[in-house]
């Protein structure tokens, strides 16, 4: 079972072969990786932005897609596997804190 993580962890941690090619791993994880950041963001960009909720929305829905997009880049570009689901899970666990405690305070 340790020998199975281990070689798994390593696979995940072995920078890619060729600069060239970004990989189906890479590629799907900065697509729905991108998707859940984004969307994430702009939950809280509605909690954040002053006014009532149908106000707010305005402006995230706006930026939805500028934000999707510069998010997938950011994931996209990461040099093993391990660190582009680090870029997805680490801002996805962040934002669903921070929406949690606007959810929980009001």
């Amino acid at each position: 079972m340790n020998c199975k993580v281990n070689s798994i962890f390593k696979k995940l941690n072995t920078p890619e072969q060729s600069g060239k090619k970004i990989g189906l791993f890479r590629t799907i994880c900065a697509i729905f990786g991108g998707l859940l950041v984004a969307y994430l963001a702009m939950t809280l960009l509605v909690f954040i932005l002053p006014g009532t909720a149908g106000e707010s929305i305005i402006i995230p829905l706006m930026f939805n897609t500028f934000a999707w997009a510069i998010a997938a880049l950011w994931i996209s570009v990461s040099s093993t596997k391990m660190i582009a689901l680090y870029k997805t899970f680490i801002p996805s666990t962040i934002f669903c804190i921070a929406i949690a405690i606007f959810i929980l305070g009001n």
